[in-house]
């Protein structure tokens, strides 16, 4: 019923560093090679916390965007838009909350963490509180199969997966379901029917997951099935509901290594941060000046490269010769620790070439950006207005 599809999105809170493209951007761009991706500029979360400074969302969203194509993402495979310019977002979330208990909103775990850590803000809103639920929306406004995100992010997904499956619960009763059902399922063809009812019954009566997984494949290796006969035939095989909005799964990713220049992760609230287009002087000098292990006073000290910043760098940016070099001269001092940061600085503007490179015909013609971006959005209001017909269809909300 539902193709493979990807979606993430990034808040626009200010220009992209290192962290987020060893984090995000690098895997984005695997991912765009090998799924459909739709990846999003979320300026309506980012006044979830930034509502009384709304400056930093629109000088942001532009360069940010200007960033993911210079990591690699590719508009001619991936979609790329605003969140405010699919207006649909809003409303999927207005009627989702419709039917989400409150206390699901409550219990995800970044909403007390946010708000002992942006203690200085007044986030007792309703949009802080309803932000997991936007977020839900964001996913199933595509019926996205996947999100990738990280261990920190994995709460949200499972949110969106109970929201999803309650919605299905709520409003997928059709009239007539079971009849709908069996007559689909004659369409199957004879063999391909029989296999069906097999692989259902397996299910239904004996709980077998791979059965179920065997005749999900077997629907979409379906061709001569309507949308709708499609839809029903993935609810009949774990009931008497139509399948609506998908339930997505946590793509988990790598963890970024990135360390900041003071050896914390890389992070803007810390100040530490090495942007993916920042000038090779301001690079060359941040590397420089990062501290390194308090052991070695001298240069003539040995210093162990776990207490080391930069040995955390050389994790992500020097090959195996590059670390052992780095490693035996720290231990034995036969290298100074200017010395040893020079293969990084050396990475780190050879990557950012790249990231220049692929930036400069956006930054000479800013209507290039606006036009993909404009196509993007038009792209993916399409994908959100065909979900929308069905949940609205579902709701009672359907007048034509």
């Amino acid at each position: 019923m539902f193709t493979d599809r990807v979606v993430s999105g990034m808040r626009p809170t200010g220009a992209l560093h290192l962290g987020h493209y060893h984090g995000a951007l690098k895997n984005w761009v695997k991912l765009q090679a090998e799924y459909p991706c739709l990846f999003f500029v979320a300026d309506w979360h980012a006044l979830t916390t930034h509502y009384d400074d709304v400056r930093v969302i629109g000088d942001s969203t532009w360069e940010m965007v200007i960033d993911w194509l210079a990591a690699g993402v590719d508009p001619q495979q991936s979609i790329l838009f605003l969140q405010s310019r699919v207006p649909e977002h809003a409303e999927l979330l207005l009627l989702l909350s419709m039917s989400t208990p409150l206390g699901w909103l409550e219990r995800v775990p970044t909403y007390k963490d946010q708000q002992d850590k942006l203690s200085e803000k007044d986030l007792a809103t309703y949009g802080f509180l309803g932000y997991p639920l936007l977020q839900a929306a964001d996913i199933l406004i595509y019926r996205a199969s996947m999100v990738p995100v990280g261990e920190d992010q994995v709460p949200h997904i499972e949110l969106t997966r109970e929201v999803a499956r309650r919605f299905n619960h709520l409003f997928g009763r059709e009239p007539g379901f079971e009849e709908k059902a069996r007559e689909a399922v004659k369409k199957l063809g004879s063999r391909r029917a029989k296999h069906y009812q097999e692989l259902r019954n397996r299910f239904q009566e004996q709980g077998d997951e791979q059965a179920l997984e065997q005749a999900r494949d077997l629907l979409e290796q379906t061709q001569n099935l309507g949308q709708g006969d499609r839809e029903r035939l993935f609810g009949y095989l774990e009931g008497s509901r139509k399948l609506i909005l998908a339930e997505p799964q946590a793509l988990l990713t790598e963890a970024s290594r990135m360390p900041g220049i003071d050896g914390q992760k890389m992070s803007k609230s810390y100040g530490n941060t090495v942007a993916m287009r920042d000038e090779p002087e301001v690079v060359t000098k941040k590397i420089r000046t990062m501290p390194t292990d308090p052991a070695r006073v001298r240069r003539t000290d040995a210093g162990n490269p776990d207490n080391c910043p930069v040995w955390q760098l050389h994790q992500v940016y020097s090959d195996d010769s590059t670390r052992q070099w780095a490693h035996q001269g720290c231990v034995t001092a036969g290298i100074g620790c200017i010395e040893c940061k020079q293969p990084v600085i050396d990475a780190v503007l050879k990557e950012q070439e790249g990231f220049r490179e692929r930036a400069q015909p956006y930054l000479d013609d800013p209507s290039l950006l606006r036009n993909i971006v404009a196509d993007g959005c038009d792209k993916a209001r399409k994908l959100a207005q065909e979900t929308m017909r069905d949940v609205r269809e579902a709701m009672g909300l359907a007048y034509d």
